[in-house]
């Protein structure tokens, strides 16, 4: 740099450090807001806002619509501090933008924009108003006409005269919109003369008129009743702001009178609906809000029905701006703003950056300088702007040029170092342009070696220190504007070496132990031991008195753990650490227990007496797992028990199981629990409730009609007699039948212990006709008792009546209810087995339909397995051991769509304290996919405790977590009303911020989870093993 040159440069220095000495540029504390002036009013000027702190104090200018205001000696304007006060405000000058602009030396910034607008209402039309007249039962419509406004109104309607108010009752309906009367249906009270009512509110001031009066008159009375017509509607497409309040309005006329109902069709009722029959209010509505809305309007004579679109918009909204930035003279700068809009621009000290100028770079939303100059200096915008409004982000840009100094941040004077080891020494004064370092040791220039660094940014590293290290170590900056330099002496001490190393150990839950560690160290300097486990240090006051601290002799450390609990398995790591040297060492604690619980119980191949049960293995928690134990519970035993099982012994390595001698007909609950040397560990959750098979209550013999064999038959079972009860040689059964009602006893042989069943053949009996049937046993020895006489049926009949009354119900994309009125027992020629459901997707036929049977009376069921996004055909028959009946009446049922496919992503967190907050990205729903009206996600602290599930209603939770908190994993997805997404599944470290995607998040089941709904009061503990 030439002399000349720098003597300018010096100058310009010296006079901007001394204007920027505790000086900083306008930042605005107060902005205009817009403003609305009623017309006419006796208030006779109107305040525009503006207040900026700045030092020196900032001066004030005001533009309107772009141009600069004068303030004349004798004008409407005047100033009062940063205020804009117009006196006698005229709509036809003074409606308009107003922007305030405040300036000191250290730069300008621009408010932003605040319009004053002039609010006023007019008088009604003064036309007569034609008479109306209508047949009494018939629906009205008053038009208002409102006169000229602004801005918008609200309205009454009177009847007769003030202030005899139309109330809104459900028959009588006035908009808010247009202004207009509704009646659905009149009656003779309505009989008179209307008068539309139009109030004004602005601030304080309430402005009202009314029109002429309008005369109803009723001929005779029609009495018909008609299906309702939708006259009040909202608009096919309604914009609104993100945060406002949407009022939706839908009236019918129809008689009777009909009941309005509202349904989101792409979607759930949200909590924020403030329902009143003929509007629907929606509170800060939200992206989430938007969609399709239908009103219905419904009487005994049928329905009729609207739909409309709400469209969320936003206004500005910043997601990156730039900030208040010191940069020394000739770097470069890049500054940055981002916002959810497309049109971004910059301004500096009050004019628009729109092109490149000189050294300065406009792009998008990027500012870049090269080679920054102190004329740099001063106050920059960034603004973003969209149809709804503008906003403003200001930052200060401040060029430095300053010669080195050290006095803030001088070489630390005496600097202890260990011998052999290493010494960091900084080497940063405050400079502008960074400085030029130079090291030396006394008068010795020091060099880059294989013992001395010296880094880019000055600092100083001396490695494998000796005795002949020590001394004087000045560093010496320099730049175009000065130089300067700092001494710090080097004083080397005996290193900190471990002299006991923990060992490496096993132990049973339980027991104590003392983890050793010695160290010898500089006797001039204080030594201390920290421990930590899988590097995370160890809080002895927040330990629960599982750890302490086993000497208070200086040099050792020793760890004592009492009542180790599997928690504390890990790498112990000791450090003994001085102010210049610390040396460590690990060892790895093993403790053993019991095994932690087996997961995902499921209950299969289920049968009258047995069942099969397979699991996941659970942690072995080190020592190996050698047996495990199955066991249940039923309703009329809610006491676990174990169970007997086929192998009798589950070896460690199994995960599947027979259960054996189960009772019929029961409902049973399993967990598994699984077993080593060293205990029984904690059991599963429970499996999903089962219900065995049935199965005849087990008899000599029983009498029942199959439904195999023809009319004109009777069937009578026989169960056969084991050989140890039939007491002799040549055993067989005597049987003794007639028609119930009758006299006469009709006799039969059966010669054969093994005989399964006889058949009377006779073609007068007709179906299901009871017969009475008495049996006795013989062997050679002679004849048994005679049983007690029981009823039997001939063959069954199939049933001749439907069911009624069918109903569908989509549930998931998947599953479906289907609900049905039952047929009348005594429509049935024999025992009623249950329902057949059939369902067809729409486009096949009947004959290819799937089919679910239910057993017993039960008039419901859920079917599983359907196609997403489908109209399937649904028809409900009775059958019996003959067949099935007739079908009911086909219903249809369309499955909602399927959830989205996109797992939730860039999850993050961050602590505060005891909670957690964990964020991610919404996800959304395709067109082809079903709307997300929450997130899941499941939370386990750890392998061994009990995963939790918290439901979110929007892309972000809160989660209180122990303050010895270290980590834990996390599932999250998506749910709604097409069922639950892939899940995304992070690793959550305290000592991190970002997200840690576990690359195998394959859906899998989840045992026994507690769910915890934020933002409400609901918690819920499932009983069953749930899968997200």
């Amino acid at each position: 740099i030439s002399q000349g040159a720098r003597e300018r440069t010096d100058l310009l220095v010296r006079d901007f450090q001394a204007a920027s000495a505790l000086n900083y540029g306008p930042v605005f504390e107060e902005q205009p807001v817009h403003t609305l002036f009623p017309e006419g009013s006796a208030e006779e000027k109107v305040t525009l806002a503006c207040r900026a702190r700045a030092s020196p104090p900032a001066t004030y200018r005001w533009k309107m619509n772009g141009t600069e205001i004068k303030m004349e000696p004798d004008s409407r304007y005047r100033l009062v501090a940063g205020d804009l006060v117009i006196s006698n405000p005229v709509k036809a000058k003074d409606a308009g933008s107003y922007q305030c602009v405040a300036s000191n030396s250290r730069g300008t910034v621009v408010s932003r924009e605040a319009s004053l607008r002039f609010g006023f209402l007019q008088e009604f039309s003064a036309e007569e108003r034609d008479p109306v007249k209508i047949t009494e039962g018939w629906g009205v419509m008053f038009a208002c006409s409102p006169p000229p406004h602004y801005p918008g109104l609200s309205y009454r309607w009177l009847l007769n005269e003030f202030p005899n108010f139309i109330p809104a009752d459900g028959r009588r309906f006035v908009s808010q919109t247009t202004g207009n009367l509704y009646i659905a249906k009149t009656e003779a009270s309505d009989l008179g003369n209307y008068s539309c009512f139009a109030t004004s509110h602005i601030d304080f001031i309430t402005k009202s008129v009314f029109s002429k009066f309008s005369r109803l008159s009723l001929a005779a009375e029609d009495a018909r009743q008609y299906a309702p017509s939708i006259k009040a509607r909202f608009p096919a497409d309604t914009y609104a702001l993100a945060g406002q309040m949407v009022t939706l309005e839908c009236f019918a006329f129809g008689n009777p009178v009909p009941r309005i109902k509202w349904r989101k069709l792409d979607g759930s009722q949200s909590s924020k609906w403030i329902g009143s029959e003929p509007l629907l209010q929606i509170q800060d509505v939200d992206f989430e809000d938007e969609g399709t809305y239908e009103c219905e309007a419904e009487n005994i004579k049928g329905r009729d029905t609207y739909q409309g679109r709400i469209i969320i918009q936003a206004q500005p909204e910043w997601l990156e701006v730039i900030a208040d930035t010191e940069a020394d003279i000739g770097s470069d700068l890049r500054w940055s703003c981002a916002a959810a809009i497309p049109f971004l621009f910059f301004s500096s000290n009050g004019f628009i950056l729109l092109f490149a100028q000189n050294r300065i770079e406009v792009s998008g939303g990027e500012l870049r300088f090269s080679k920054l100059v102190l004329e740099d200096s001063g106050m920059y915008q960034c603004v973003a702007e969209n149809k709804h409004g503008t906003v403003y982000a200001s930052a200060e840009l401040t060029v430095q040029a300053l010669a080195p100094d050290f006095r803030l941040n001088p070489v630390k004077r005496l600097i202890p170092a260990a011998r052999s080891g290493k010494v960091i020494i900084p080497c940063q004064p405050r400079a502008a342009p960074k400085a030029t370092v130079l090291w030396t040791k006394g008068t010795e220039l020091l060099i880059n070696s294989s013992r001395v660094t010296i880094t880019t940014d000055g600092t100083l590293i001396l490695q494998n220190i000796s005795k002949s290290d020590e001394g004087k170590y000045t560093c010496f900056a320099e730049n175009f504007m000065g130089k300067a330099n700092s001494t710090g002496i080097l004083s080397v001490r005996d290193a900190t070496k471990i002299t006991l190393a923990p060992s490496s150990a096993d132990i049973n839950v339980g027991e104590n132990l003392t983890l050793q560690c010695h160290a010898s160290h500089d006797p001039t300097m204080d030594l201390t031991f920290t421990w930590s486990l899988d590097d995370f240090p160890i809080d002895f006051d927040k330990s629960e008195g599982h750890y302490r601290r086993a000497s208070v002799k200086e040099a050792i450390g020793d760890l004592s753990i009492f009542n180790t609990q599997l928690k504390h398995s890990g790498r112990y790591t000791c450090t003994a650490q001085t102010v210049v040297d610390s040396a460590s060492e690990s060892a790895t604690l093993t403790v053993r227990g019991p095994p932690g619980p087996p997961g995902g119980v499921v209950v299969r191949d289920i049968s009258d007496t047995t069942v099969q049960l397979s699991w996941s293995r659970g942690f072995d928690n080190h020592s190996p797992i050698a047996r495990y134990i199955v066991e249940a519970r039923t309703l009329l035993s809610p006491k676990w028990k174990q169970m007997r099982t086929n192998p009798v012994n589950i070896e460690g390595n199994a995960e599947t199981a027979q259960v054996v001698n189960l009772i019929p007909w029961m409902d049973y609950e399993f967990r598994v629990l699984a077993s080593n040397i060293l205990g029984v560990g904690e059991p599963s959750l429970p499996s999903s409730k089962i219900r065995t098979k049935e199965v005849p209550v087990p008899t000599c013999w029983s009498g029942k009609a199959g439904s195999h064999h023809a009319w004109g038959q009777l069937v009578i079972s026989l169960s056969p007699t084991l050989r140890d009860y039939q007491n002799g040689d040549g055993f067989g059964y005597i049987l003794s039948f007639r028609k119930k009602g009758t006299h006469g006893w009709l006799t039969a042989r059966v010669p054969h212990a093994e005989s399964l069943h006889y058949v009377y053949r006779n073609e007068s009996i007709g179906p299901y006709t009871p017969f009475e049937v008495k049996i006795k046993a013989y062997n050679r020895k002679g004849e048994g008792p005679e049983s007690l006489t029981a009823i039997v049926y001939s063959a069954e009949e199939e049933p001749k009546v439907a069911p009624f009354r069918v109903m569908a119900k989509a549930v998931l994309s998947s599953e479906m209810d289907v609900s049905w009125e039952p047929v009348e027992q005594g429509d049935m020629t024999g025992v009623l087995l249950g329902y057949e459901i059939r369902y067809w997707k729409d486009g096949d036929k009947e004959e290819a339909a799937d089919r679910v049977r239910t057993a017993g009376l039960v008039t419901s069921a859920h079917v599983t397995g359907l196609n997403p996004n489908t109209k399937y055909h649904v028809s409900v028959r009775a059958y019996n051991r003959a067949g099935t009946g007739p079908p009911s009446p086909s219903t249809n049922v369309t499955t909602t769509k399927p959830p989205p496919t996109r797992p939730p992503g860039n999850i993050s967190w961050t602590f505060s304290g005891s909670t957690v907050s964990i964020k991610w990205d919404p996800v959304v729903a395709k067109a082809d996919e079903s709307a997300v009206t929450g997130y899941k996600m499941l939370y386990r602290q750890d392998s061994h405790s009990a995963p939790t599930l918290y439901l979110a209603s929007k892309s972000r939770i809160d989660i209180p977590v122990p303050e010895d908190f270290t980590h834990a994993f996390v599932q999250i997805r998506v749910t709604g009303p097409g069922g639950d997404g892939i899940p995304a599944e992070v690793h959550i470290l305290r000592n991190s911020g970002t997200s840690m995607m576990v690359e195998d998040s394959v859906t899998r089941p989840v045992p026994h989870a507690v769910i915890i709904t934020t933002n409400s009061l609901v918690m819920v503990a499932l009983i069953s093993y749930l899968e997200l």
